[in-house]
């Protein structure tokens, strides 16, 4: 058996469901648009530099799900996955999963965004684990804080090692280990696997896999 694993936003998806969630939440006006919206970009903007505080960012995500009750939560993340995520799920990508599905590797999404956010698109992905920022649930509702570690970066290698090990195994029971993604903050990960993957490559990431012989991936070329 081999291990397969999928960065999720820019790799599986087109778009960051992260950012696009903060951007549902102010569209449906969920949300104090003109104060959420700077926040949201400027942290987005330092993801995509790779300076982001992952542990800042997941207090300001996380803050954003603890102000709605479990009901209304639920009600929006429909309404989320019918109108962004879902017409954003292309062939490609559902046919790069498959194809591993099929060959019967252990699969895995590992994403920095959080748990409640990704759930739903691994399900509609068909991807049975998922690695992804926890936040703390007590009495069904979400607090706001983050439980553990954030995925970010080196958290991502933390994250699916401990994984592996509630399974009894480590990456190096699996003859093969796959790693797709799209941004340099996954270097950290990219680096200890056998097939690292730059996929949709942002241009920091596809500098250094040219460099490294790295096999590179345009998922979402027409």
């Amino acid at each position: 058996m081999n291990l397969a694993l999928f960065d999720l936003d820019h790799t599986l998806l087109p778009i960051d469901s992260d950012h696009e969630w903060g951007e549902f939440l102010c569209r449906v006006g969920a949300v104090d648009t003109a104060d959420f919206s700077r926040r949201n970009d400027a942290f987005f903007a330092q993801y995509q530099a790779g300076t982001l505080d992952p542990v800042e960012y997941q207090q300001f995500a996380l803050g954003t799900l603890a102000k709605f009750d479990p009901e209304h939560l639920a009600t929006l993340q429909q309404q989320f996955m019918a109108e962004v995520i879902e017409p954003n799920i292309l062939p490609a990508a559902r046919a790069l999963l498959q194809r591993h599905l099929d060959q019967g590797d252990l699969v895995a999404i590992v994403t920095a965004t959080n748990h409640f956010v990704t759930a739903p698109i691994a399900k509609a992905f068909g991807v049975e684990h998922l690695i992804a920022a926890m936040p703390e649930v007590i009495d069904g509702r979400i607090t706001g804080r983050l439980q553990g570690t954030p995925t970010q970066g080196e958290g991502k290698i933390v994250h699916t090692k401990a994984w592996l090990e509630q399974m009894g195994k480590t990456l190096d029971h699996f003859e093969h280990v796959y790693f797709y993604s799209d941004s340099h903050n996954d270097l950290p990960l990219l680096s200890i696997v056998t097939h690292p993957i730059a996929t949709n490559p942002n241009a920091r990431l596809a500098q250094h896999a040219n460099a490294q012989g790295w096999q590179l991936l345009q998922l979402f070329n027409d």
